[in-house]
């Protein structure tokens, strides 16, 4: 029997990323807690519009830039612990390798709601302390979804996402293109923290109702160029240094004289010993005056 099966849950989807303040995808795993009957459908549990005798697990990742994960980190993780407290969610930060970092939240449909809300709640109260002379912009989100799965956001003629706009206050736009080197597409979401949290808790029902369509090939953020840069010319710096150090080995390649103004500072007080040791004989003058300089 598959373990997947094996008295845990069903994975119907798969994470997905977000970005501006946050973006988030959903993936449900479903688990019955009171069969034992786990090869069964679970979908067959329970008939349309009915609630279902299950526990639905969410994941939602969300991606944020810098500032957005230190407001949600706080001094110390105080306040990444609190949202983890009360709202009972796991949450889990990427390293930050990346201008923009995922944050991935599971739980309950209840729960992913409680620390989204947490969430858009304390970037609302960023807003607020910022100086009456700054712009102050709606609180926006992205949502990154499978395309296979916007159509359900949009409905027949936009039916579904109209809505969604009327019944929450919260602006609502589902991208016409998918994300680079992914088959989703971003769902931002923008207005007040309360719009923002009815929005997303209708957008979470109907992904949990619509679950994606074949393999998804999830966003991932990129380094940027700026990165990218700096991690060649580190590279770069620390191949000449190989280069020099080589030298050292191949004393006939270079003069010493030549070798002492090649090397960098912070070699040169360990040249004059690697001289004498690998080449077996004493260092020249001229070379002791090139380390000395």
């Amino acid at each position: 029997m598959d373990p997947l099966l094996n008295g845990s849950y069903v994975h119907y989807g798969m994470g997905l990323p977000t970005s501006a303040y946050a973006t988030g995808a959903v993936s449900t795993k479903v688990y019955n807690s009171n069969s034992s009957d786990h090869s069964a459908d679970p979908s067959s549990s329970s008939s349309p519009g009915a609630a279902p005798n299950m526990n639905i697990l969410l994941t939602i990742r969300l991606l944020m830039q810098g500032k957005e994960v230190g407001s949600i980190i706080g001094k110390r993780g105080d306040q990444i612990k609190r949202i983890r407290e009360d709202s009972g969610a796991k949450i889990n930060i990427s390293d930050g390798s990346c201008p923009e970092r995922i944050v991935t939240i599971t739980g309950s449909l209840a729960t992913i709601n409680k620390a989204f809300a947490m969430i858009s709640n304390k970037f609302e109260e960023d807003m607020r302390a910022l100086p009456n002379s700054v712009p102050k912009p709606p609180i926006t989100m992205r949502l990154i979804v499978p395309a296979t799965q916007c159509g359900s956001l949009i409905g027949k003629s936009g039916s579904k996402i109209k809505e969604i706009r009327e019944a929450t206050g919260a602006s609502i736009q589902v991208a016409s293109e998918m994300l680079p080197q992914s088959t989703e597409r971003a769902v931002t979401v923008s207005g007040t923290a309360d719009a923002i949290n009815l929005c997303m808790g209708q957008v979470c029902q109907i992904l949990l109702e619509a679950p994606p369509k074949g393999a998804t090939l999830p966003y991932r953020p990129k380094p940027t160029f700026n990165s990218l840069l700096v991690a060649s010319s580190a590279a770069a710096a620390a191949a000449a240094q190989q280069q020099q150090l080589a030298a050292l080995l191949q004393p006939g390649l270079l003069q010493q004289a030549q070798l002492a103004q090649l090397l960098p500072p912070e070699l040169k007080p360990v040249c004059l010993v690697w001289s004498q040791i690998m080449t077996g004989h004493a260092h020249s003058d001229e070379f002791s005056r090139e380390l000395d300089r």
